[in-house]
């Protein structure tokens, strides 16, 4: 079998890193696309940015990918401007690797925002029934994912790929500066409240402490996304794609807590965002930083409680249905515990927690 050639937009971030890595261990031909790649073992960087479309094709010329994945997108102050750029992104992006007449699957990372709506609409209106189907569909109301979506299915139309959308939960993986990372966001929270005696208190909604959920390693995302790229059946399909496990924040908490060594506070009865807990943890980061030789000092370049806040402040169980891939042969399983377990002892050998 001819080796296979992905091209990773997003390598540096929390899906493509993991993807990347994955496809190098399989023995693929692998090519990392970001703004600041940066080559490794069985990578090659591509630096290049995505709203530059004379910079781009310069870049991917000499690259002739058989497999493409987008798993970037660049947050924008109002869903308007997100649609513009990230489908612009999208848009530039196989327009240049169209020159290579080579691509013969694109797969696209979306999320769950997909049925919940973007970021000015989250969770508001009406939703759809969980667990959420692929079948459901979208809402009636603009979002940057749709447009992501409609670019690849223009694009796929003219150039004759297959292609496959994949709809993780909340991500669990490693990845530094990331605009979306919970693990990280709750490991720096967590040893900060170790060192400092705070109360490690569950910042989200009751509806989440008490209500079933689920989440997504990237890990298995990337198994999927390979999966996907190399599986007839699995073309021209869209695909939700989480761990296989379901939990209660009310038990995770306190799984997260002792493996630090705290105390989990007792739910307070009310959302108390990280994104106030942590306003001015800067100070205390880069102490404890210090304190243990660290190597990244900036509390801003390792969290993302925003993006925390939104996930465990939700006010709706959520849930994800995986039958459409499991049916066509996708069976794989991550327990969430051990997502986070590893991701901490991860993040402890990097030195990027105490």
């Amino acid at each position: 079998m001819a080796q296979k050639t992905a091209l990773v937009v997003g390598s540096t971030g929390i899906v493509g890193l993991n993807l990347a890595t994955h496809l190098a261990d399989q023995d693929w031909a692998v090519y990392g696309l970001a703004r600041k790649a940066v080559s490794s073992v069985g990578i090659h960087a591509v630096p290049a940015d995505l709203l530059d479309p004379s910079a781009l094709a310069t870049a991917l010329k000499d690259i002739k990918p058989t497999h493409v994945y987008t798993t970037t997108w660049m947050r924008q102050p109002t869903e308007a401007e997100n649609i513009r750029v990230n489908s612009t992104m999208v848009r530039n992006l196989l327009e240049a690797v169209s020159k290579s007449n080579s691509v013969e699957h694109v797969g696209l990372v979306t999320g769950l925002k997909h049925y919940l709506g973007p970021f000015e609409a989250y969770g508001k209106g009406k939703l759809p029934a969980t667990p959420f189907r692929e079948e459901q569909g979208r809402l009636d109301i603009e979002n940057f994912y749709y447009a992501q979506e409609d670019e690849v299915f223009a694009a796929a139309k003219r150039q004759g790929f297959g292609w496959s959308v994949h709809r993780p939960h909340t991500i669990i993986g490693y990845a530094v500066g990331n605009a979306m990372n919970m693990g990280v966001t709750l490991a720096a929270y967590a040893s900060i409240c170790r060192e400092t005696g705070r109360p490690f208190i569950f910042p989200g909604s009751a509806a989440q402490w008490n209500g079933l959920t689920d989440m997504t390693d990237a890990r298995l995302l990337a198994r999927q996304l390979s999966w996907a790229g190399t599986t007839p059946a699995a073309r021209d399909q869209a695909f939700n794609v989480v761990n296989g496990d379901v939990f209660r924040w009310s038990w995770m908490w306190q799984r997260i807590a002792d493996w630090f060594g705290i105390e989990a506070a007792p739910f307070p009865d009310q959302i108390t965002p990280l994104e106030a807990q942590l306003a001015n943890a800067a100070p205390i980061w880069s102490e404890i930083a210090a304190k243990y030789q660290l190597n990244e000092p900036k509390l801003d370049t390792l969290i993302s409680p925003w993006h925390t806040d939104a996930d465990l402040g939700r006010p709706i169980e959520v849930m994800t249905d995986m039958s459409k891939s499991r049916k066509m042969g996708f069976l794989d399983y991550q327990a969430t515990d051990d997502s986070f377990f590893d991701l901490f002892t991860r993040l402890r050998e990097a030195q990027l927690i105490p």
